[in-house]
Order: structure tokens, then sequence, then C-alpha cells
């Protein structure tokens, strides 16, 4: 069964110059597996889920447009592990972030099959 978990850094002060990193573990998959995406998705408090971008099984890349400047998605596949780097915080970054696997490079949360417990991130001001 494919397990995704999700490691962050619980608080995050505001900052230009910080940023939050994400870690996303899977088991029962590889990351690896042809016709795959692995995703981050975000959803704030009273806001709907956020597709934040996807890194395939070649390592080839996607982001949402409105976070491309400042999102960045990289993979260890020796560890099965992908990992989200999001810079420039403000309060606005608050969220659950889930990392989340899907079938198709749809880039929409709805697609996604398999998905973590998500971590809360609270960006401080």
């Amino acid at each position: 069964q494919v397990q995704l978990q999700e490691h962050g850094p619980g608080l995050v002060k505001a900052s230009k110059t910080l940023s939050l990193i994400c870690a996303c573990a899977v088991s029962g998959a590889s990351i690896t597996t042809e016709n795959y995406y692995w995703n981050w998705i975000r959803q704030p408090p009273g806001k709907i889920l956020e597709w934040i971008g996807s890194i395939d099984a070649n390592g080839d890349v996607n982001y949402n447009p409105s976070l491309a400047s400042r999102t960045s998605i990289w993979r260890d596949t020796s560890k099965d592990q992908f990992t989200l780097h999001l810079m420039s915080v403000t309060p606005e970054d608050t969220a659950v972030y889930y990392c989340a696997r899907s079938p198709n490079n749809y880039r929409v949360a709805s697609d996604a099959d398999y998905w973590g417990k998500g971590t809360l991130v609270t960006v401080s001001s």
C-alpha cells in the first residue's frame, strides 16, 4: 500500500529571507515509477485546497504559476523522498501542507489518489 508522510517545520517566522521546507517520505511505491506524479498541496485555514507543484518520475517539475517564483521541488530517489522549498514566506502561507500522488498530470488536488496526513505550518508575523 502506498503511504506518504510529511515532515514540516511547524512554526516559521515571516521574512523575505526565510523559507519553509517540507519533506515527504514515500513507502510502498517508488517515486521513479513512470506515469505517476508527486505533488505538494496546501489548505490555508478556512480556504480550499491549493495545488502547489509536482515532480514526476523523470524529475521534471511543474509549479502553480501563482507560486512558481518562490517554489522549488526536488527529490532524493535513493530515499523515495521529495521536498518542497517555499521562499519569502508570509502569514498567508500558513496552511496544512500535504504531499500526494496522482496518476495524471492534471495539476489539481482532486486528481490525487494517495495522500499524506498533512503537516501544519504556521508562519508568524
